[in-house]
């Protein structure tokens, strides 16, 4: 970021555009949401530590995941409730450039996670002799390192493309937060290599991935139904049908962002999706398995049980 190159020191979040009165009331409602994902997953994690019947690698991946939900909201919504608060709603360059750093990586992350969850349940079901042997915890620790490495490489890859282009303005961002595409905006270069590489690393770590899961989950689907045990078939379906909603709510409204057309979409649509991804998604997480998954439910009541003991 030479001084040749960077001309702007702070960015204006232009945000929602709403009345005063109606930032008060989201700055209240979002820091519900942020407060309810940090505890839903706080929880999650808390009950898999604690509970040595979730010590397994499909509890080993769900904890990884809700650490990532919580890591992504925080690179967000911390500063979108200041904002919405705030006369000044700025941000500096710096911080800018490191905020769409982390939520590229940490989107990343939680993608190639739910991917290698989908692999995690495609041997227990399709594999199960061969289980202990293939989701081995060296296997488990390798193929969650891997998914944070090449997260954070990828992103790297944007980033430093990005700080490549001279930057002159315009100073504001119409976005609550320094979002990928809005930041092209403020070049006053040409940012067609950093769009081309932003779909093609859309192509790569949506699509994909997505393609990956609907083949695991054809498999899956394929072996619940020769089980002969109903409550087989009913413990299966529970579990795979919690990451499907996992699945179905991050691809859907990544692939709707990153995807579609410009024109398809107005930017405060736009808003609405990334807020959906960043804030409401990660909140659900937690949500979606602990209402679906007796095992997390059984650890729930078996901690309460021993608080209320004590």
């Amino acid at each position: 970021m030479g001084s040749n190159q960077t001309w702007i020191t702070e960015v204006i979040l232009l945000g929602f555009q709403v009345d005063p009165k109606l930032e008060i009331f989201l700055f209240g409602f979002f820091l519900l949401f942020y407060s309810l994902t940090l505890m839903g997953n706080g929880l999650i994690l808390g009950l898999i530590w604690l509970d040595s019947r979730l010590h397994t690698p499909m509890y080993f991946f769900l904890s990884n995941l809700a650490i990532v939900d919580m890591s992504y909201a925080s690179s967000i919504v911390p500063k979108m409730l200041a904002n919405l608060i705030m006369q000044k709603k700025t941000i500096s360059f710096v911080p800018c450039i490191l905020q769409t750093f982390l939520y590229l990586a940490l989107a990343v992350t939680e993608c190639m996670s739910l991917v290698v969850m989908s692999y995690d349940r495609y041997v227990a079901i399709c594999h199960p002799l061969h289980y202990t042997v293939v989701m081995s915890w060296r296997v488990c620790i390798i193929l969650s390192a891997t998914c944070w490495m090449f997260s954070f490489l990828l992103a790297l890859v944007h980033i430093t493309l990005i700080l490549k282009l001279p930057f002159c303005g315009p100073q504001k961002i119409n976005h609550f937060f320094c979002q990928i595409m809005s930041v092209f905006k403020l070049a006053c270069g040409d940012t067609r290599l950093n769009q081309i590489v932003l779909f093609a690393g859309s192509v790569f770590v949506l699509v994909g991935p997505l393609c990956l899961v609907l083949v695991s989950y054809i498999h899956i689907l394929l072996a619940i139904l020769r089980i002969q045990s109903g409550e087989g078939r009913r413990k299966a379906f529970s579990t795979c049908s919690s990451h499907l909603c996992l699945v179905g709510l991050f691809f859907g409204s990544a692939i709707v962002m990153y995807m579609a057309p410009k024109s398809s979409h107005s930017q405060e649509q736009r808003k609405i999706l990334s807020l959906f991804y960043s804030l409401f998604n990660p909140m659900l997480n937690p949500l979606i398995y602990s209402l679906r998954n007796t095992e997390v439910k059984s650890a729930l009541r078996r901690f309460l049980g021993k608080k209320s003991s004590a």
